[in-house]
């Protein structure tokens, strides 16, 4: 169990069959009447979030999300399956539940899965990765332009904005948070 009068950055409990994470929290405590605990809760399925105040004395549940690093295998239509690389299964994962950001794994690589109660509800890839540019236009000597950029195709097919030196076989290292060019490989 969980008080409202003990919430924390980051703690996950269950209110109404929903998942909440506390983002932000503040104990106000006014002139005139009972004290409260004002917050900022994010639904960790869905992602929405939504501001509640609380009685510091009101109690809920635990709720643990879980976390497991698992390799992602391939895709077959609109599944994509990733293996526990302890003890060697395969988990099908439905594309609905990967996030814009997944666009920029390959096979083999390391991904974290969020679940509850055994259902996957999201899938973190790396923060960063290296990846091969397949197509973009070709870099002309003298183009050093500070701040200009152009598109370029990666080897997962994922399009990102690339400096002009940039060629087409060079590796290069994106942040799949912002979906940036960070540097060359």
């Amino acid at each position: 169990m969980v008080v409202a009068g003990d919430f924390k950055n980051g703690i996950t409990f269950d209110m109404d069959g929903q998942v909440l994470q506390v983002v932000e929290f503040q104990h106000v405590k006014p002139g005139k009447g009972a004290a409260f605990v004002r917050t900022k809760l994010k639904n960790v399925i869905t992602g929405a979030v939504t501001e509640r105040t609380f009685s510091p004395t009101d109690k809920f549940e635990n709720a643990i999300v879980e976390r497991k690093e698992m390799q992602y295998s391939y895709n077959d239509g609109d599944l994509y399956y990733f293996m526990d690389m302890e003890t060697f299964d395969m988990q099908p994962i439905e594309a609905s539940k990967l996030d814009d950001n997944f666009r920029f794994v390959k096979e083999e690589m390391m991904c974290r899965i969020l679940s509850y109660k055994g259902n996957v509800f999201a899938v973190e890839p790396p923060m960063f990765v290296e990846l091969e540019v397949t197509d973009t236009e070709p870099g002309f000597k003298g183009d050093t332009a500070t701040g200009t950029t152009k598109p370029a195709t990666l080897e997962t097919g994922a399009t990102i904005k690339v400096p002009l030196f940039i060629d087409i076989g060079t590796k290069i290292k994106i942040d799949t948070r912002t979906g940036e060019y960070l540097e060359r490989a």
